[in-house]
């Protein structure tokens, strides 16, 4: 399963309404550690489509929701369980540490 886009019309549906946890990977088309994290999150997004969705939205098309979310900083991605967000990791990281830090979710 590869990550979902999400826009600011499609969020509510897309991540609050999700029955299982979502990381929301906040991101730009420019943002070059946003690139290198995208093919981890597409191994993640596969590899744990049973416990965890992945959503990706461009924080330049979609300011509302980046806004509301105060990112300031992009890869940043948002842990959302029961849609409110729980968790935050901010930056690239390889896949064992994106593991590492998210485990507690993937139950």
């Amino acid at each position: 399963m590869k990550p979902v886009n999400v826009t600011d019309e499609t969020f509510a549906e897309e991540v609050y309404n999700s029955n299982k946890p979502v990381l929301v990977d906040f991101w730009a088309k420019w943002c070059r550690p946003c690139l290198m994290m995208a093919p981890v999150l597409e191994e993640f997004a596969e590899e744990y489509a049973d416990k965890m969705k992945v959503a990706k939205l461009d924080v330049d098309e979609n300011p509302v929701i980046a806004s509301k979310y105060r990112i300031m900083s992009i890869p940043t991605m948002g842990v959302f369980v029961n849609g409110k967000m729980v968790d935050k990791v901010i930056g690239f990281m390889p896949k064992e540490h994106l593991v590492e830090k998210l485990s507690k979710y993937l139950k």
